[in-house]
């Protein structure tokens, strides 16, 4: 046996990724030069290949994954017609006499988007663009608007419909309907966690974040009503009509996300803006940004075809699998590696590339794996805030005012990306915040995993501790 391939695949990798190639292929090049290693020593039988065709049908076959491009076209459309600029423009006018008011508001239409778009660019590009300024013209501290944009604009991260709930749970192999409820009361803790850290710096540094001056806030009384029903009550009602239809069993995921997709352009042509050049952008950008995830995925595959035939996996169980402390001792491994990692990948890379390692050792201690990618969801959304490589901090400064500086940028996102730490802990020491269902375990191996995740994970007969050998 060779010991130290395994690690050298990893190193292999990341020389690939500093030259500067796409992750996709260097997951796929890392995973086709070890596989030839392998079979020019004796240690990977070649017709192990032969499952490559069979692993990359099931992939552009499972049908969960047309949830994916169905949200983001959702997500788009609604971003395109304007509707966080009237969220920020009605949240302003209804908390502006408020201290904090503006950022109060930021964190509502934060949660608003992530409920809508799923996509962190999206949340943080609109934010940044519409409430930056407002924000600094009337007196906000600029590291602090810096950084609760930036942090409401991860909330797409946790907050259901995320793409990265999408994308765990297929990898986990549990239906996304249940990671979906496993996710609500963890998210509206993290939003609370906001609030309640904005309420005390209104409290300690109140001139940071002072009310609206009376002249600024044109709306009152009957107009203010009439504005608060156009502009919130639509996306309010097309979020329970998405969220509550899987909630209640009455669609898959990739049903509800249809019917978001058609719901957002519904309300588009209410508004009037639902343009043939909109929608020309919205489903160019959804074909990209799904065909990037696919792409990741396929590499991937070849990447653990790689790691595992060359006893990768062992090499992985020897590390974790044997930490002091059992099933602890191997979260708070993870999670500490997790949290480094997010400083040089972003979500779809850590679920891709890490998650299908530490599956077979997780499974093997028993743990729920609902809980377990609801953790590695919340761990992940910091991978966004991370000073000095987290996106979400370079989407701001990239439409940030120029008095705004990367240093304010970083600072402002510092007090927020510890909350996100802290509930991290707080879901590994209290396992009951996270609802998860009994249910029953299912096994398979191989290609049949494809297919069985294919006609199981988006159905609503949810799959816990799913057995799946890599």
């Amino acid at each position: 046996m060779l010991d130290f391939l395994p690690p050298l695949i990893f190193i292999a990798l990341i020389l690939f990724l500093l030259k500067g190639y796409p992750i996709a292929f260097s997951l796929a090049a890392t995973g086709l030069l070890f596989s030839l290693i392998g079979i020019s020593i004796g240690q990977l039988d070649f017709a192990l290949l032969g499952a490559l065709s069979d692993r990359f049908f099931g992939i552009i076959s499972n049908d969960t994954l047309l949830a994916i491009p169905f949200f983001t076209l959702m997500g788009l459309v609604l971003e395109r017609t304007g509707m966080a600029e009237d969220l920020l423009d009605t949240m302003g006018q209804l908390f502006g006499k408020m201290r904090g008011g503006l950022a109060y508001s930021v964190i509502f239409v934060g949660t608003m988007l992530a409920a809508t778009t799923g996509i962190v660019s999206a949340s943080v590009i609109a934010m940044g663009l519409i409430s930056l300024p407002i924000m600094l013209r009337y007196g906000y501290s600029k590291r602090i608007a810096s950084g609760v944009i930036a942090a409401s604009g991860t909330l797409a991260q946790i907050v259901p419909p995320s793409l990265v709930l999408i994308v765990l749970g297929d990898q986990l192999g549990v239906s996304i309907g249940s990671m979906y409820k496993a996710a609500l009361i963890p998210s509206a803790l993290l939003i609370g966690a906001y609030i309640l850290f904005i309420f005390i710096l209104t409290l300690v540094k109140p001139q940071s974040m002072p009310a609206i001056p009376e002249a600024a806030r044109t709306l009152h009384g009957t107009a203010l009503a009439k504005k608060v029903v156009t502009s919130v009550i639509p996306p309010v009602t097309l979020i329970f009509l998405v969220l509550g239809t899987v909630f209640l069993g009455m669609a898959t995921p990739t049903e509800a996300g249809a019917i978001g997709a058609v719901g957002a352009m519904v309300l588009a042509l209410f508004k009037r803006s639902l343009t043939k050049k909109l929608l020309y952008q919205a489903l160019d950008q959804s074909v990209k940004i799904t065909t990037f995830v696919v792409f990741i995925m396929i590499g991937s595959m070849f990447f653990s075809l790689a790691f595992t035939s060359l006893n990768g996996g062992i090499w992985i169980e020897g590390i974790l699998g044997n930490l002091p402390g059992g099933v602890l001792g191997f979260i708070i491994a993870v999670n500490i590696l997790i949290f480094f990692v997010a400083f040089f990948l972003d979500f779809f890379e850590i679920t891709l590339i890490l998650v299908p390692l530490l599956l077979p050792i997780a499974t093997s201690l028993g743990i729920d794996l609902t809980w377990f990618g609801i953790i590695l969801a919340m761990n992940m959304q910091t991978s966004f805030m991370h000073p000095p490589f987290g996106f979400s901090l370079f989407y701001l400064k990239s439409v940030a005012p120029k008095e705004v500086t990367t240093k304010d940028i970083y600072y402002g996102a510092t007090p927020f990306l510890i909350l996100q730490v802290i509930m991290v802990v707080l879901l590994i020491a209290f396992p009951d915040i996270i609802k998860t269902e009994k249910i029953e375990r299912f096994e398979g191996s191989g290609a049949d995993i494809e297919f069985n995740l294919d006609t199981g994970m988006d159905s609503f007969s949810d799959f816990d501790d799913f057995g799946v050998d890599f």
